[in-house]
């Protein structure tokens, strides 16, 4: 807050604007295909909108006088006598999460962020718990020897690693240990065999102890040369997104990418860097456009990565934009999130307004002086929406990071077995045809709270008639069937594809449309895409 005051105008601003506390999940209730009542997600908009809430409230001046010493005096109980944290309270010492905590406060006292009298109170909390973990590496480097493991071999592993690293923010703690040197000299030879999260971490504890060099001519180029860079939407990421854990966690593996090349580019001012780091931050925020990040864990590496010489948060970024010849008003712009939105009636729209051309810049937000210039790097994003009416049948697919595709199939016994004949525009089907309709789904990012409408011809029986969760084709779904229709909610679809199939029985005769599919992530309802239309011939003849 000292250091951005922005923040703190913003939070005052949720506090009396309260549309800017709702959960993505109740915004824009008239773009989206499905209400959100009728969705299995309702609890997760309230508890969403409810931690925005929490989020303002936390930012007042005043709580925040008392927030950080109510928070040591919870952490001063949970540490027991030997240094250690345990996780909840009454348990043993947990290893993990006594170096996650000093991790923790190491960031905070880098950039400043502990005040000078809470950080009188937590110095003997911090050289207590240095103490445990030190007693720990040290038993690990024992047991080796007790052991007899060749000690010339790699013998680290990600426990270590991340001792390293928490240890890399107390240097000035740091007496050398026979324990501690091994270790360190283990990571520098081996860091090459480690995956790239353990590697930012190993480039970091390194890069501290003024191994800048090894780091500039080592490390760091592995982890520049294995981002994959997508120029389309000006992100920076890595495919190998392990963190050494059971699971794969994207968010907190690319805030460890940013804070390593966060830090060595500021240090040795390596301009060459700042692409990369833009790239790298932008993959974050179009992430959390159509993502609900549910960890806390994520949700604090994501803010300590951002926060990290963000110019967003200095420079005041502005929008134009035009349709056209048609400039689009902008009276104010939601607080922190910057949002806008306008409406344009039907009868206004015309074809020149496809053309459609947007400018970022800066400007002063204390004075009304003319644009600074535009603004290089950040990223804005948006959508246009074109709503109309149409028959089913003349419906064209449409095209967009989100996409589906709908297919027909009639199922057939033949001397082979059964088999899928494709059924295409005006083909004739029988009453009493099984059709097995095909869904592709595509997605070029990962996104929570997907929802997909198939629409059904009349003459179309379903075969499955219950709601239930389900599991197909690698991706987990609750299918709820209606009337005209057969809805599919994805509470989150990684990026791929992914095909699967319902059946259902022709049961009546005459020409009919056989619908489209609707697809859309809830959270971001500007990602929708739906399939194209066509009519079938129903006939009763067998």
């Amino acid at each position: 807050i000292a250091k951005h005051p922005r923040i703190k105008t913003v939070f005052e601003q949720w506090q009396r604007d309260t549309t800017a506390l709702k959960s993505n999940l109740a915004k824009n209730e008239e773009l989206k295909q499905v209400l959100l009542q009728e969705t299995p997600w309702v609890l997760k908009a309230e508890s969403e909108a409810q931690q925005q809430k929490n989020i303002a409230l936390l930012f007042d001046v005043v709580k925040m006088s008392t927030s950080g010493t109510t928070a040591i005096d919870k952490l001063q109980q949970l540490q027991l006598p030997s240094g250690g944290f345990t996780w909840f309270k009454g348990g043993r010492e947990d290893r993990y999460i006594t170096n996650y905590i000093l991790a923790g406060i190491g960031k905070l006292k880098k950039i400043d962020a502990i005040t000078i009298t809470n950080a009188a109170k937590l110095e003997t909390m911090i050289t207590k718990a240095l103490a445990y973990l030190d007693g720990e590496i040290k038993n690990d480097y024992e047991s080796l020897q007790r052991n007899k493991v060749n000690l010339q071999k790699q013998q680290i592993t990600s426990t270590q690693i991340q001792y390293l690293y928490m240890r890399s923010f107390f240097t000035n703690a740091i007496t050398p240990t026979e324990a501690y040197s091994y270790y360190y000299n283990q990571a520098k030879q081996f860091w090459n065999v480690q995956n790239t999260y353990n590697t930012a971490m190993i480039g970091l504890a390194l890069y501290r102890n003024n191994e800048r060099r090894f780091v500039n001519v080592n490390i760091l180029p592995a982890i520049t040369q294995n981002a994959v860079e997508d120029t389309a939407k000006t992100i920076v990421y890595w495919k190998d997104r392990s963190i050494g854990f059971w699971y794969a966690a994207p968010i907190e593996h690319q805030s460890m990418m940013l804070q390593l090349l966060e830090e060595v580019a500021k240090q040795e001012n390596f301009t060459s860097l700042s692409t990369t780091i833009q790239g790298a931050k932008n993959w974050l925020l179009l992430n959390k456009q159509t993502n609900h990040w549910q960890t806390t864990v994520a949700t604090a590496d994501a803010c300590y990565a951002l926060l990290n010489n963000n110019s967003a948060l200095v420079n005041n970024p502005q929008v134009r934009i035009q349709l056209g010849n048609m400039p689009i008003k902008i009276n104010a712009s939601q607080a922190g999130t910057g949002y806008i939105k306008s409406t344009i009636e039907g009868s206004k729209v015309t074809p020149q307004m496809g053309n459609v051309t947007i400018t970022t810049f800066t400007q002063s937000s204390t004075s009304n002086l003319p644009p600074l210039g535009e603004l290089k790097g950040a990223i804005s994003y948006g959508s246009l929406y074109w709503q109309y009416f149409e028959d089913f049948d003349k419906i064209t697919a449409s095209a967009s990071p989100l996409s589906v595709t709908k297919k027909l199939f009639v199922e057939k016994n033949s001397a082979a077995g059964k088999v899928l004949i494709p059924v295409n525009d005006n083909d004739e089907l029988k009453v009493g045809d099984k059709v097995v309709i095909q869904l592709v789904l595509k997605t070029d990012r990962d996104m929570d709270y997907v929802h997909l409408k198939d629409t059904r011809a009349a003459t179309m029986e379903p075969v499955n008639v219950l709601s239930e969760y389900k599991y197909q084709d690698g991706l987990g779904y609750y299918e709820a069937t209606k009337d005209a229709s057969t809805n599919f909610f994805f509470s989150s679809i990684r990026k791929g594809t992914y095909v699967f199939e319902y059946p259902v029985f022709i049961t009546h005769v005459g020409t009919f449309s056989i619908g489209i599919a609707n697809l859309q992530c809830m959270y971001a309802p500007e990602f929708t895409s739906h399939s194209n239309g066509f009519k079938i011939v129903v006939t009763s003849e067998r």
